[in-house]
């Protein structure tokens, strides 16, 4: 397996695990008013930052066409996404996956001026983003509603 195939793997685990938190997340528990933080918006905000920094550079990031402005920072917002919004955009992010990783030239800068780093440690800077976020909603689905969520250690696209 080479470097790309490892990184795709790691991100389709990550956003597998990531899917399943929204899933399985409770209605009550997707948008109470008492989380600082709304569970779909630390969704969002992950899917967010793994489609951007998926890109080639900021130049080159098209939005999703339901995002709405400022809903990926981490404030309050009027109004919420839905989970089938939700989901719809891991399907986009794992989309971008498949299509941006192999293009990667993993020496080449990272494509972001506030990021100091190669587009190699890129990938390990963006999952580890979105594990920090799903390993948040799994504390909290676990706390509030004793569901536990899967570990996925990798995910290949060929299953054999």
């Amino acid at each position: 397996m080479n470097t790309k195939d490892v990184i795709q793997s790691q991100y389709r685990a990550v956003l597998a695990m990531l899917q399943e938190t929204v899933i399985r997340c409770p209605e009550p528990i997707w948008n109470r008013p008492e989380d600082i933080n709304p569970f779909w918006q630390v969704a969002y905000h992950a899917l967010f930052f793994t489609h951007l920094y998926l890109q080639p550079n900021g130049r080159d990031f098209v939005p999703w066409a339901k995002a709405r402005e400022g809903y990926h920072k981490m404030e309050r917002v009027s109004d919420s996404y839905q989970k089938e919004d939700i989901q719809e955009y891991l399907e986009i992010c794992l989309e971008q996956v498949e299509e941006q990783v192999p293009a990667l030239d993993l020496d080449a800068p990272s494509g972001f001026y506030w990021l100091k780093f190669n587009k190699l440690e890129l990938q390990f800077y963006n999952i580890r983003h979105i594990q920090q976020h799903t390993g948040e909603l799994c504390e909290r689905l676990g706390v509030t509603s004793k569901i536990d969520i899967n570990w996925v250690g990798q995910c290949h696209s060929d299953p054999t």
